[in-house]
């Protein structure tokens, strides 16, 4: 399948991309039929040396079947060549990498206790562990103290 997309060029923490036509299967900055324009996002989005791009490819290349990946088809949005498309929902994206993970971790226990023991087996076996733990503990403590004295 071709695809319209980008491919990084540039130097560290200076991208700029090109808007290639390239077989969807190889790599992002690899082999490409056509080069059909640059992007450079580093630039403010008012001017014009930002987005350079050969219209009349485009339009040929996507007359042929060729899909243009989401951003490629936000910057033709932009420029009018192609509906722009619709913003996809992601109430994630304002909160931390760090916390995301942490509300992930803590949501999953949750889910696993509510799906493993239903509300009358939880009730059955509850008072059985409690009994059980209650002269573990005591027969650990004792031991402990035990050797206090015997080191004072």
């Amino acid at each position: 399948m071709l695809k319209i997309r980008l491919s990084m060029g540039g130097v560290k923490k200076r991208p700029i991309y090109k808007i290639v036509i390239a077989d969807s299967r190889f790599p992002r900055d690899g082999r490409f039929i056509e080069k059909l324009g640059f992007y450079n996002p580093l630039l403010p989005k008012d001017k014009k040396e930002r987005i350079g791009i050969e219209e009349k490819r485009v339009k040929h290349w996507l007359s042929k079947g060729a899909q243009p990946t989401t951003r490629v088809a936000r910057i033709l949005g932009e420029l009018g060549m192609m509906p722009m498309p619709a913003k996809g929902n992601n109430p994630q994206k304002a909160i931390p990498k760090k916390d995301r993970k942490k509300e992930a971790k803590a949501e999953a226990p949750k889910a696993e206790a509510k799906k493993e023991a239903p509300k009358a087996e939880a009730k059955k076996e509850a008072p059985k562990e409690a009994k059980k733990e209650a002269p573990k503990e005591a027969k650990k403590e004792a031991p402990k103290e035990a050797k206090k004295e015997k080191v004072k």
